[in-house]
């Protein structure tokens, strides 16, 4: 009997104390307190209830990222807070933490408060997007102006002077960015921290009675640093270019010239005004014409078409190319593509002219030198002058000379006109006679000839003589063959077109093709 009343006692006991243990431990997890000595930031916020905790931190979160800073940006002061300069501070991980202490099973919640880490510091980021926002290009620009390029003039006289560039300040964002990290708030300061400990009652009095008197906090002042913007172009880099003096030029007329031809040089010459070619650069005509016809656009006047002028879009682009070509060949720099037009021009000799035709034939030279080429084109007094300057050995000078090698007499051919009377002929196109043209280069060395370049061997087809005679109603002509309408008074020839080969190899494209302009015939 003593011994079932010993193991009841006893049973009883472990009830008492399991019970006692698991209240203990219920009251313990359950607690909405923060557990003891725990800190954030030297603050002690331990068995402070967590809403007042939270409360506390945001405080002292905003005290931080709204504390005063002030930005030297020269001498001008700007007034700002470390949230404006994009740093900021949180403290998402404590939170997470409590919020840890209230999941789980009654065990787990218990072994995360009483292993609840003591020593908590905020979270700092810093966004550099945020601080730049306080000075943005705008702002720089008003308060810096703006880089100006240095400039390359050239006299009437053709000398060549340089007018200084200006450089201005910019931010130093890299070092700023680092310089606001490294000044940023680590720690809350001590004031701040009395601040928050006497609106929260946390702080006890002092001996005398009274609470500590807080500071007066000067805010820090942040020396933005700058660096010197140079413009893209200095007259140390114009001048590295070595452009040291004229080296060519040539000119050629523009009377006679109406106002859509005109107008289409002028636009050619604009575009390749103040061009500049490094040293092995290629100079692309087709490239010239698209740019000019995108900024200018060209207007009607007479193109090449079948060795005759006719109605078109673009007439004159040829003038500048073969002013510009007898322009290379007097500086003595290397052509990489040029062609002759179908029949000889006025502005320039026989041998002497670079056509155009979109697609088939363009002009192309290189820059040989071993100095960058400048290139200057002006149009003054109904004439086009175009202008090289360079740099060559002064006593290096080229001539240009070119010669009929063979003349070509223009054909005759006969169209049939049942109109005319038996016997009778008309001549309806005067024929023109061609020509084949050689051109050389000489050059010369302190005025006297060292060497001698065949530059081109140019054909300038025939034109030929058209004479209507009487024919049949057929259409039978009495002289070659040829064939007509019958009844047409417009007459008709029996010529196959012939076939060149164009820029692209692999294709064949008819020998009639559109020169001296961008577009037609438009009759």
């Amino acid at each position: 009997m003593k011994k079932l009343h010993l193991i009841t006692t006893l049973l009883s006991s472990a009830l008492l104390l399991g019970s006692i243990f698991f209240g203990a431990l219920y009251l313990y997890t359950n607690r909405d307190s923060v557990p003891p000595a725990v800190t954030i930031n030297g603050v002690d916020i331990s068995e402070m209830d967590g809403n007042e905790a939270t409360a506390l931190i945001e405080e002292m979160i905003r005290s931080l990222e709204e504390e005063k800073v002030v930005v030297m940006v020269q001498r001008t002061e700007v007034d700002s807070t470390w949230k404006q300069l994009g740093v900021r501070y949180d403290a998402n991980h404590l939170y997470d933490a409590l919020a840890r202490l209230h999941h789980g099973t009654l065990w787990e919640r218990a072994k995360a408060r009483w292993h609840f880490p003591k020593s908590w510091k905020l979270r700092i980021t810093f966004d550099e997007k945020i601080l730049r926002k306080l000075f943005p290009p705008a702002w720089e620009q008003s308060q810096f102006g703006r880089p100006v390029n240095a400039v390359r003039l050239i006299s009437a006289e053709d000398i060549i002077t340089y007018l200084p560039g200006h450089s201005v300040q910019r931010i130093d964002w890299k070092t700023f960015e680092a310089l606001v990290w490294e000044h940023s708030p680590k720690e809350l300061p001590e004031e701040v921290q009395n601040e928050l400990l006497q609106q929260y009652k946390l702080q006890a009095p002092t001996p005398s009675g009274q609470t500590p008197q807080a500071k007066e906090r000067r805010s820090l002042v942040l020396q933005a640093p700058l660096y010197t913007m140079h413009p893209q172009v200095t007259m140390d880099s114009l001048q590295r270019e070595g452009i040291k003096r004229k080296v060519a030029q040539f000119t050629t007329d523009l009377q006679g010239s109406g106002d859509g031809r005109r107008h289409n040089v002028g636009a050619a010459a604009r575009t390749i005004h103040g061009m500049v070619l490094a040293p092995g650069d290629t100079f692309d005509y087709e490239q010239v014409i698209k740019a000019a016809e995108d900024k200018y656009g060209f207007r009607e006047a007479p193109v090449i078409f079948g060795g005759k002028l006719v109605p078109g879009v673009g007439g004159g682009i040829c003038q500048v190319s073969s002013t510009l070509y007898n322009a290379v060949i007097l500086a003595g720099l290397d052509i990489v593509e040029r062609r002759n037009h179908t029949l000889p021009v006025s502005y320039v000799p026989k041998g002497l002219d670079a056509t155009f035709a979109r697609g088939y034939i363009n002009f192309r030279f290189k820059n040989s030198s071993d100095r960058h080429l400048l290139i200057q084109s002006d149009i003054k007094n109904d004439q086009l002058t175009v202008k090289l300057f360079g740099d060559r050995p002064d006593d290096i000078t080229y001539d240009v000379e070119s010669f009929t090698t063979k003349t070509i007499t223009a054909p005759i051919k006969y169209v049939t006109n049942p109109t005319l009377s038996p016997g009778s002929q008309e001549i309806l196109v005067e024929g023109k006679p061609g020509f084949v043209v050689e051109s050389y280069r000489i050059k010369k060395v302190a005025g006297r000839p060292v060497d001698k370049t065949l530059l081109s061997r140019d054909t300038y087809p025939s034109q030929p003589t058209v004479i209507a005679i009487y024919g049949d109603e057929d259409g039978s002509d009495r002289s070659n063959d040829d064939r007509g309408d019958g009844g047409s008074d417009k007459a008709k020839t029996n010529d196959a077109p012939e076939k060149v080969s164009p820029q692209s190899p692999g294709t064949e494209v008819p020998k009639v093709i559109l020169e001296d302009g961008v577009s037609g015939p438009n009759f």
